[in-house]
């Protein structure tokens, strides 16, 4: 479904009203393994992605480069069931929680943070 990030969302207005969006209508969405708390990737997310991955359990994102709504799974297989949802202390941030199956990177790996590690000075 294309649509525009800030549209009119079926989003609990109390949910909606705590929100601290972008200009460009989104909050960062941070999708955690909920039994091993590895990180796996970072989404984008409008009032109604929020609604629906609250509503129907899977992860919903929007899309900056198609400017559409897209699913976590709905073409790679690669499903993330979730577990729970949380907003950061400001507001500004989601931290979904979830049982990833299979990759959760575009690449095909499990996360989109174990390839590029930077090196760290030595003190």
């Amino acid at each position: 479904m294309t649509s525009t990030p800030g549209t009119p969302s079926a989003l609990d207005p109390q949910i909606a009203a705590r929100l601290k969006r972008g200009p460009d209508g989104l909050v960062p969405a941070i999708a955690q393994q909920y039994d091993t708390g590895e990180v796996l990737m970072l989404g984008w997310m409008d009032d109604e992605a929020l609604h629906r991955t609250l509503t129907t359990g899977r992860c919903t994102y929007w899309s900056r480069s198609r400017q559409e709504y897209w699913v976590k799974g709905d073409t790679s297989g690669h499903f993330q069931h979730v577990k729970s949802v949380a907003l950061d202390c400001d507001a500004d941030t989601v931290l979904v929680k979830v049982d990833q199956v299979g990759a959760a990177c575009h690449t095909g790996a499990r996360t989109c943070f174990d390839a590029d590690v930077l090196p760290l000075a030595q003190p």
